[in-house]
């Protein structure tokens, strides 16, 4: 790392003497002064016009109206899944239906107490070592629901 640091200083160092030594020899080769470079004279050019356009009378397109949408509006169109302005039955249940396909284990249509808790049956069911159907102090612990990691923190010293 140091000898890193050591050798950019020395490149750097290096630059510089010839940068030095290169406008050295530039100002002794003209006789310690630089040649004056040729210099527009301020009356031998005259500023060019700026363009310009005749708009009188024109008119620019107009910029598109803003559309109220606001969250309603989202929120019903989200809703609406054919378009037409209305919120059937159909379409108004359609995201309940799909959670309660999921539940219905058996496919009937039928939504028994036993599918509806079906994930505290499974975990009754795995915490009953015995199957006599009851849990005992050392089997219901083994339904604690497991801890996350506590996330670290962060300190911002200043």
């Amino acid at each position: 790392m140091i000898r890193g640091l050591l050798g950019g200083l020395a490149a750097l160092m290096l630059v510089a003497a010839g940068v030095f030594w290169w406008q050295g020899r530039a100002e002794t080769a003209f006789g310690g002064e630089a040649p004056a470079l040729p210099v527009a004279e301020a009356s031998d050019a005259e500023p060019e016009d700026l363009p310009s356009a005749d708009v009188d009378g024109m008119m620019g397109a107009a910029p598109p109206e803003a559309t109220g949408v606001g969250r309603e509006t989202r929120r019903f169109n989200l809703v609406d899944k054919d378009r037409d302005n209305r919120i059937s039955r159909t379409e108004m249940l359609s995201g309940r239906a799909r959670d309660f396909r999921k539940l219905d284990k058996d496919g009937n249509n039928l939504l028994t107490f036993d599918e509806w808790a079906h994930t505290t049956i499974d975990k009754f069911k795995g915490a009953d070592g015995n199957a006599d159907l009851f849990l005992t102090r050392e089997e219901f612990v083994t339904t604690r629901p497991k801890e996350r990691p506590k996330p670290k923190q962060k300190c911002v010293c200043k």
